[in-house]
């Protein structure tokens, strides 16, 4: 059965982050502590397995929630990773045929339900759900993964939202920049350890995002087009992976900037200049009302449609900075 870990701080302990197993709403606290997550992937697990309900002394309600990522792992990034999404920004998927990668500051990670602070030069700002997958060791050489073996490589799964400025991602071409202010990285609140056979229904994984309790993004992860054994496989290709590390494997469709129709978006490209181009796609996007504003709140949530696999849902507020 998988095992839904939360990191919390409570008052009893300001200063000390603790890791617990959650029980409903109830949590039974670790008796060891571990400053990453690293740490608790590389020896807590059997501990962490091992709690039952009736240690579940510590209230939810009573103690703030924090990212299950902190903040010395890697943020690695998938990007247009769902057909949907791709349609949405433009593009075909056939003519896509590669993995695309990117990376997030890892000071951008913040807690599930922590306010996201909109800089004052930022008047796009998006959302995307994604399914984050933790690393389960440390991978200093290239790996070949098979589909029946994320258990060999990975540890976990949690929510994460990849907040971005489209008003600096696009117009300036820098996905990291735009996606890397701090607060941009709302991760948990569980970080769900999996068993092995409990690998095999990550694409029955359903994520929804809503904005002020609108739907806006709706799907199933087994819509991906480049699946996890895939991904983690050339990740390690390129780079070393620790334990913990956090991999955001890409949005459905929903998001507030899509592209425009092919008309526009072909006039657009032969008669005006790219300063042009991306003035109008500001101007135009101002208007847009999906795109964020301060007090709108997001909650967003990933579980599978018999509850068996549930990360929890995450609540985020707007606010400017």
């Amino acid at each position: 059965m998988a095992t839904p870990l939360v990191r919390y701080i409570s008052p009893a302990q300001p200063g000390q982050a603790q890791w617990g197993v959650l029980f409903d709403r109830r949590i039974a606290p670790l008796p060891d502590t571990y400053a990453t997550t690293a740490d608790l992937i590389r020896h807590g697990q059997a501990q962490a397995r091992g709690m039952t309900v009736a240690q579940a002394t510590v209230s939810m309600d009573d103690v703030k929630i924090l990212s299950p990522i902190t903040t010395n792992q890697q943020f690695l990034c998938q990007g247009i990773n769902y057909g949907s999404h791709v349609r949405e920004s433009g593009l075909d998927p056939a003519n896509i045929p590669f993995n695309t990668f990117f990376t997030k500051a890892s000071s951008s990670l913040t807690g599930p339900y922590d306010d996201v602070v909109r800089p004052a030069h930022v008047k796009l700002l998006d959302y995307e759900i994604e399914l984050g997958v933790v690393l389960g060791r440390d991978l200093t050489a290239g790996v070949q993964v098979k589909p029946d073996g994320l258990h060999e490589v990975l540890a976990g799964i949690t929510i994460v939202n990849d907040v971005s400025a489209r008003d600096v991602q696009l117009p300036q071409g820098q996905f990291y920049k735009g996606k890397s202010y701090r607060t941009f990285g709302p991760a948990g609140p569980v970080l769900l350890l999996l068993e092995p056979a409990e690998w095999q229904r990550w694409p029955e994984l359903h994520m929804q995002l809503s904005v002020n309790g609108q739907v806006r993004q709706d799907a199933y992860c087994r819509d991906m087009l480049h699946q996890p054994h895939a991904t983690v496989s050339e990740f390690s290709a390129l780079q070393d992976l620790h334990a913990g590390d956090l991999i955001a494997t890409g949005t459905p469709a929903g998001c507030a900037a899509k592209a425009r129709g092919k008309l526009s978006m072909f006039v657009a490209n032969r008669i005006l200049s790219e300063p042009t181009k991306w003035k109008l796609f500001v101007k135009g996007g101002i208007s847009n009302p999906m795109f964020l504003q301060p007090n709108d709140v997001m909650t967003l949530s990933i579980r599978t449609d018999d509850g068996t696999l549930n990360l929890g849902q995450q609540r985020n507020v707007v606010k400017s900075a």
